[in-house]
């Protein structure tokens, strides 16, 4: 029998806890990091994290083989690199991680919202990281999970089937056999664009914020976001944004699913049009809206998943009224530029690229 490989799982937020748990619970010897020791000092002194599961999920005390703040420390030993954090974290995470990685290592993004292996590709490389390995993402993140506790965790949900694409796609299937053994739910995404512009979450969640602001800020989040915030003319907004998105990917020769079509994916939730399709989702019944405007679903959103979806379509010729609309009103809000925050093509390295090359750039990893 082979030796289960050595997993890194790098965050010890919601997600980072139920998957750092359940590898160890799965029999993977698994290293967990956190920037800031204080944060899994309790994990550190129990040696590991109590994970509990709805119905008959996995449960019971996940046993870590280390704990540490130190990233060269985290990426030793490591065969497969799980980042699990915002995706605001992660050009500071491949910045760290540069100087350590070694050859054969596969770092996976959890998600990688919308360019993430791009990004982090191209920090590596511009801080000195020659290491021959591979960079992949996540459609989406596979747990349902909550924190319960400094060393606890919950799992309510983890997903059947979740797309998966490598930098270069023709690494997709090494990745896909590296994780299977842990995780037979990842399948072929195609490539990172395709992953990248099937990001539900960059339509649904800064939109939703944005236009439900004023309650926010007066309930406290006190009311049901996809019920009560979605009316029939956010929707109408929605069903915009989710049509640039769209067209998008088609420019790119990307056949991207529709809002409408995932929902009934991933929920077998149907409608005329996206209000009912929402309000026939049982599952968004008692969800809160977020307490405050200072949340992800702007801050993380706009920056690493809108900006590079609304700059893909300004450079290949697709108009992106309605995502500029609601970056612009995250600036405003925020008092900051999201524009100069995100993930521009400048930044991504790829502005100067024809579809073809950018197609290429993904499919077979050649710049050319």
């Amino acid at each position: 029998m082979k030796t289960p490989k050595n997993y890194t799982v790098i965050g010890a937020g919601h997600g980072g806890k139920a998957m750092a748990a359940h590898l160890a619970l799965m029999g993977f010897k698994v290293t967990l990091y956190n920037r800031t020791a204080e944060h899994v000092n309790i994990i550190k002194k129990r040696g590991g994290i109590e994970l509990e599961s709805s119905d008959s999920g996995p449960h019971g005390f996940g046993k870590l083989e280390e704990v540490t703040s130190d990233m060269a420390e985290a990426l030793k030993d490591a065969a497969v690199v799980m980042v699990v954090t915002p995706s605001s974290a992660h050009a500071d995470i491949a910045q760290k991680a540069a100087p350590f990685l070694k050859d054969g290592q596969t770092i996976v993004l959890h998600p990688g919202r919308t360019c993430g292996a791009i990004e982090f590709t191209k920090v590596i490389r511009d801080h000195g990281c020659k290491a021959d390995i591979t960079v992949a993402e996540a459609e989406t993140f596979i747990y349902a999970s909550r924190s319960d506790g400094p060393a606890q965790a919950n799992i309510f949900r983890i997903k059947d089937a979740v797309p998966l694409a490598a930098l270069p796609a023709t690494r997709t299937q090494q990745v896909l056999d590296t994780i299977a053994p842990a995780y037979p739910q990842f399948i072929d995404g195609v490539n990172v664009l395709r992953t990248g512009l099937n990001n539900m979450g960059a339509i649904f969640h800064p939109a939703l914020t944005l236009l439900n602001a004023g309650w926010i800020e007066a309930t406290h989040g006190d009311y049901q976001f996809y019920i009560d915030g979605v009316t029939p003319s956010v929707a109408r907004v929605l069903e915009v944004l989710d049509r640039e998105r769209v067209t998008v990917a088609s420019s790119l020769g990307i056949r991207a699913r529709t809002a409408l079509e995932w929902l009934k994916l991933a929920y077998d939730t149907s409608g005329e049009d996206l209000h009912e399709a929402i309000h026939n989702q049982p599952g968004y019944y008692g969800i809160k809206a977020p307490p405050t405007l200072n949340h992800r679903y702007i801050f993380e959103d706009v920056p690493m998943s809108l900006v590079p979806m609304a700059s893909l379509g300004e450079r290949y010729g697709v108009s992106v009224r309605g995502m500029d609309a609601i970056i612009r009103l995250a600036c405003i809000v925020h008092r900051t530029d999201y524009w100069r925050r995100g993930r521009t093509l400048d930044k991504l390295g790829i502005k100067d690229l024809s579809v073809g090359e950018l197609t290429h750039y993904v499919n077979e990893g050649v710049l050319e």
